[in-house]
């Protein structure tokens, strides 16, 4: 799942408009102004040497990224993979972006609920598996209907439990059908196929003739979890995407937290790449100034941040808005649910949209004589923390029993910017964006997902490859 926060989903940003246009200008910018600097300060070389010195000179500068989460990191790998010399400059005290994890009293708190979808190609060609640990959830959910839960489960993989799922007042027949349809045109969008932008997810799952009831309990719940929306606004083809990589593999997570995954793209990286509380006030295509003053001379500088920060940096319009999400953590001493599986809320009131126990998947998320129960809300509710603590705890004393009541509050996250909004979310061109001469990196830019800003960043250091060194074609592949 994206971040489910599944945003990943996770997981889980898109473009403004300043970022649609402008192509790819093949300067030297770089060199023409290294070659004036040789030729006014050391004229008693003859004119060969100079032009020698210069291009000498050019050749060492780096590419910069500004931002070290997914998005620049794969950027900067792939530089480094092509040899060809990368900075990367991050704000924070640690690299990931928005994907980060807290340890807090022996638990490991991701900064809101995310989960790694396993079958994300991309990623899959980056990532060590075995060295990330993953854990994986049970293929499927249970749904909070009143003072019951239903389990509802993928049929491809839990096909005993999933004829259980026929007599929940979940999914007729007639839907369990249709949802094999629907997997049926996610595997063929995942495999090129792409829908009409413009359709929306509900929009989409009511052409196929599913029923209401089966969209709020089921759908709303599950991918409004993903999305951060549960009127399922988010346009089809990134829905499809979604839905066929869970179709195609599992919603996971490392054993040791989210951040273990740029953690380790970081470490692919040399020495020193990484510079880390270096927030940045401005990019040009040759130069990159930091807060402190520091002017750095480049081959070319990629913004690798989210839009926001991306429409600042550049003095851009920002035009989309973000979903948010409310994360609320809590220690238990035992777990709540007792399998690694997601809680849904299928009767549509309330603050709380799903609940997991990331420690049932992996067990270093709580110490051993404990359980972490994560609550996510979409959404930022205008209370304060002791105020949803107690709207939540009411709620899910009708789920859990009187047990919450013991539960220890952790720590309540509030992600403003989880996952942007925007029109066209699974419907790229592929082709680099450019701003001022600046290339733009993000998952904004693709599917807005772990394995979307993934291949931002490939694209962004292919293109760069092209600029920096035309006779470069593209960079090595993993």
């Amino acid at each position: 799942m994206l971040r489910f926060a599944f945003a990943a989903v996770l997981n889980i940003v898109r473009i403004p408009p300043s970022h649609e246009s402008g192509n790819i200008i093949p300067s030297a910018v770089g060199l023409q102004l290294c070659y004036e600097q040789v030729f006014h300060h050391r004229c008693h070389m003859n004119k060969n040497e100079s032009q020698n010195s210069a291009s000498s000179s050019a050749t060492q500068q780096p590419v910069v990224v500004v931002g070290a989460g997914l998005a620049g990191l794969a950027c900067a790998h792939h530089l480094n993979r092509a040899g060809v010399p990368v900075t990367v400059l991050e704000t924070a005290d640690a690299v990931g972006g928005r994907i980060r994890t807290d340890h807090v009293d022996g638990f490991l708190l991701d900064r809101g609920f995310q989960v790694y979808l396993t079958a994300y190609p991309e990623a899959a060609a980056m990532l060590d598996y075995d060295a990330l640990a993953l854990k994986t959830f049970y293929p499927g959910a249970l749904i909070q209907l009143d003072q019951r839960q239903y389990r509802f489960a993928d049929p491809w993989r839990r096909p005993l439990a999933s004829l259980a799922s026929l007599t929940a007042p979940v999914a007729s027949l007639s839907d369990a059908l249709r949802i094999a349809q629907v997997r049926r045109a996610a595997l063929k969008r995942a495999d090129g196929d792409r829908d009409d932008p413009q359709i929306t997810t509900h929009a989409y799952l009511r052409s196929f003739g599913l029923s209401e009831r089966v969209i709020d309990r089921f759908f709303r719940p599950f991918f409004g979890g993903v999305f951060l929306e549960r009127e399922l606004n988010t346009p089809s083809s990134f829905f499809r995407f979604v839905f066929s990589m869970f179709a195609r593999g599992s919603a996971a997570l490392p054993a040791e937290g989210m951040q273990k995954i740029p953690e380790q793209l970081a470490a692919k990286l040399p020495a020193g790449t990484v510079r880390l509380n270096t927030p940045v006030a401005s990019v040009a295509g040759d130069k990159v100034t930091t807060a402190s003053g520091e002017v750095i001379s480049c081959r070319a500088a990629v913004v690798a941040t989210d839009f926001s920060t991306t429409a600042r940096l550049l003095n851009a319009p920002q035009p989309y808005s973000w979903n948010s999400t409310t994360t609320v953590y809590y220690a238990a001493r035992r777990s709540p649910i007792r399998e690694a599986i997601l809680v849904l809320n299928g009767m549509g009131r309330g603050l709380v949209n799903h609940v997991c126990v990331p420690s049932d998947a992996a067990k270093p998320y709580a110490p051993d004589d404990r359980a972490l129960v994560s609550v996510s809300i979409i959404g930022v509710p205008e209370m304060n923390d002791e105020d949803i603590d107690r709207n939540v705890r009411d709620e899910l004393a009708a789920w859990f029993g009187n047990d919450v009541t013991a539960w220890e509050l952790l720590r309540v996250y509030r992600i403003e910017h989880a996952l942007p909004v925007s029109p066209t979310a699974g419907s790229t061109t592929g082709r680099p964006a450019m701003e001022d001469g600046v290339f733009l990196c993000g998952d904004y830019l693709e599917d807005p997902s772990i394995n979307g800003a993934l291949v931002s960043g490939r694209k962004v250091a292919e293109a760069a490859v092209r600029k920096v060194s035309p006779e470069s074609q593209s960079v090595p592949s993993e």
